[in-house]
């Protein structure tokens, strides 16, 4: 199982149900509640307009900030692209897992090295998100 530390609001209520997903599509989440956020997210070189309620980190070192699909980590980890730090998916859109079922179509992002950013994978499906049924947001 792929190991991932979250760091997150100790009462955010959408980040538990995105640890719910992970852990349903086979992924091992622990959550930790730093008192500086936001400075757990600088360390990483995530910039302030990637920012989402939550930040994942995995083994690596990679980082994945806010409501990425299991799915579009697990091919980010055996893709390793060159040059990259991690995935984004800024702010909180509606439809991504953890954020209920009606979807608002989103981007999800690949972080450079660099501080720059690229389009990684478009979601526009809810089904892109999940790898047999759906999952109860």
């Amino acid at each position: 199982a792929i190991t991932l530390d979250v760091y997150k609001n100790e009462t955010c209520s959408c980040c538990e149900k995105w640890i719910s997903h992970l852990e349903a599509e086979g992924f091992h989440a622990t959550a930790h509640h730093p008192d500086d956020l936001t400075a757990e997210k600088a360390k990483r070189g995530i910039a302030p307009r990637y920012h989402s309620c939550h930040t994942a980190v995995s083994a690596e070192g990679y980082v994945f900030e806010g409501h990425i699909p299991a799915l579009v980590i697990q091919r980010f980890l055996t893709e390793k692209p060159k040059g990259a730090i991690g995935l984004a998916v800024p702010g909180m859109p509606m439809g991504s897992p953890g954020m209920g079922n009606h979807l608002d179509p989103y981007d999800v992002l690949l972080l450079k090295a660099d501080g720059s950013s690229s389009v990684y994978t478009k979601i526009d499906r809810i089904d892109q998100q999940y790898r047999g049924k759906l999952h109860e947001n």
